[in-house]
């Protein structure tokens, strides 16, 4: 059965998408693993950085959810290695609204993600606390989230980790929280090592090891359509998510 990790912060720019894209790429790199991409983001940028154009990608996650479209049909090889995407793109803002009177609205992720063949299936969720996080918790047997290395790093950190305890007791009560990511941290700066402090503080050893460097080449890598792995795997981001990949497989035994 796969493993299935919801990327998950409800802040924006915190590098989610960045996470989620590039721990997939290296997680199907060669012939090792079968990994999907699920992009559940409406803002599609998932999709877009690796290749597809969202305007126009089509089926994606919406139409298989609303219009009776079959997964197979919507899911495209991408990239290198055996990495897999379901795309989405803006149309999948309308879901919150249809899946209010869905039933059991909590589980339509489940039943579609759970017989799938893959060794791994990485949810790039929405940047909040919506019915879609919630399918994707409810959905996915781990947990991971990307924390920026500034100010405000653990703002709403504390709310994120109590909601994934209420899907815990709640809804999903085998989903097992990874751990914090940090990204975007930059060596020069000061506050980056205050925050640094602060999470290890707070987080202990759920603090991954693995830190993610702010990163010219990774800015650059998504409007290429490319993962990190593609577009400049020499990189200090390419050889931080080649390192955290690791380092997640070695936290999923």
């Amino acid at each position: 059965m796969a493993k299935i990790i919801a990327v998950l912060n409800q802040k924006g720019g915190v590098g989610k998408t960045t996470t989620a894209v590039n721990l997939a790429a290296y997680l199907a790199r060669g012939d090792a693993a079968r990994v999907l991409l699920v992009d559940a983001d409406p803002q599609g940028n998932a999709t877009s950085g690796l290749g597809l154009d969202k305007r126009s990608v089509s089926p994606t996650l919406y139409d298989v959810l609303f219009s009776d479209i079959a997964l197979a049909k919507a899911i495209k090889k991408v990239g290198s290695g055996n990495l897999f995407l379901l795309p989405s793109n803006a149309q999948l803002a309308g879901a919150e609204v249809e899946l209010v009177n869905q039933p059991e609205r909590e589980f339509l992720f489940r039943r579609l993600l759970h017989k799938l063949e893959y060794d791994y299936v990485i949810i790039d969720c929405p940047p909040s606390l919506n019915l879609l996080t919630v399918n994707a918790l409810c959905a996915a047997s781990d947990v991971l989230i990307p924390v920026q290395a500034e100010y405000y790093a653990l703002e709403g950190l504390s709310q994120l980790l109590s909601t994934i305890q209420q899907i815990q007791a709640g809804l999903n009560p085998d989903l097992n929280f990874l751990g914090v990511v940090m990204t975007m941290y930059d060596a020069r700066n000061s506050l980056s090592e205050q925050v640094k402090a602060e999470l290890v503080q707070h987080m202990g050893e759920k603090l991954f090891a693995t830190i993610i460097p702010r990163n010219v080449r990774l800015a650059e890598a998504p409007s290429f359509g490319k993962s990190i792995l593609e577009y400049d795997r020499w990189s200090k981001g390419a050889q931080a998510y080649e390192t955290l990949a690791k380092e997640l497989k070695e936290r999923l035994l």
